[in-house]
């Protein structure tokens, strides 16, 4: 197993399951804030350790005309401001390195794209921000040809990183996971689990992409089981109305459950 490292009260590896969730992308200040508050109060009633996320910019929506966010500079002001009201740690993609230092401002942990995982300046410049990392495993990349971009990070010096398997691309349209990738990763860094973007169907509906949310409990359990050091779920209080990733985003509502099954496996197992 490898090396364990704080990101504020959160610790990633080697101990607790820790959850990273939010909504796709800002859609406005007041919503962030809204989920934060919602998420926040069920990971406090569980005693899970909990990462806000949310994108400032994505970068990599299907169409042209998809919502986007607010971008970089107003981005990272409403991620400033609500790590400051909340306490809660910061998580957010950067798309190119000359956006990582500004990123870095409000964000506890860059995340890298998993389109973007073998992009070298990318992973450098993130890397010398000193904040922690997290790579999402692209959908092309076997799961041991990640010890390249874990090493471009750790070659800044940071050995704040970790990993996010997300599925791998079956055919078109479709995403499949394979279990066999997280202990191979998680041989490498800490390895979290992305239990939303695996039941995605990339650029599967008329210019958006789909997904199958209700396999997102079923892959969850089994990512526990096999042993994760946390997991990664984009969550939204209206997944139909969602600016982004509603398609695969899981209900707000059924946090909880999901959340107390995966504790109760995952105290099971103890992998």
């Amino acid at each position: 197993m490898s090396q364990s490292f704080e990101v504020g009260p959160v610790r990633v590896g080697e101990g607790k399951l820790f959850l990273i969730a939010g909504p796709c992308v800002i859609e406005s200040e007041e919503h962030v804030r809204r989920m934060a508050d919602a998420i926040q109060r069920v990971t406090a009633d569980l005693g899970v350790p909990y990462v806000f996320k949310a994108s400032f910019d994505k970068a990599n929506r299907t169409s042209v005309k998809s919502f986007r966010g607010p971008g970089l500079e107003e981005g990272v002001k409403i991620l400033g401001r609500l790590a400051k009201d909340t306490g809660l740690p910061i998580l957010t993609d950067v798309h190119e390195p000359t956006q990582c230092e500004i990123a870095a401002e409000a964000a506890d942990i860059l995340q890298i794209p998993a389109f973007l995982c073998r992009q070298t300046d990318l992973l450098v410049a993130a890397g010398k921000t000193g904040r922690a990392v997290n790579i999402k495993k692209g959908q092309f990349v076997a799961p041991w040809d990640m010890s390249h971009p874990v090493e471009k990070v750790r070659s800044t010096g940071n050995e704040r990183v970790f990993l996010t398997e997300r599925g791998a691309s079956f055919g078109y349209n479709t995403l499949v996971v394979d279990f066999r990738s997280l202990p191979v990763m998680r041989k490498l860094a800490p390895v979290v689990f992305d239990g939303t973007h695996s039941v995605q169907q990339p650029s599967a509906a008329n210019g958006v992409s789909g997904g199958q949310p209700e396999f997102i409990p079923l892959l969850a359990r089994s990512a526990v089981a096999a042993g994760i050091d946390g997991l990664f779920l984009e969550v939204h209080d209206d997944p139909p109305h969602a600016k982004s990733d509603g398609a695969n985003a899981l209900d707000l509502n059924q946090l909880k459950p999901l959340l107390e099954t995966l504790l109760a496996i995952h105290a099971a197992v103890k992998v």
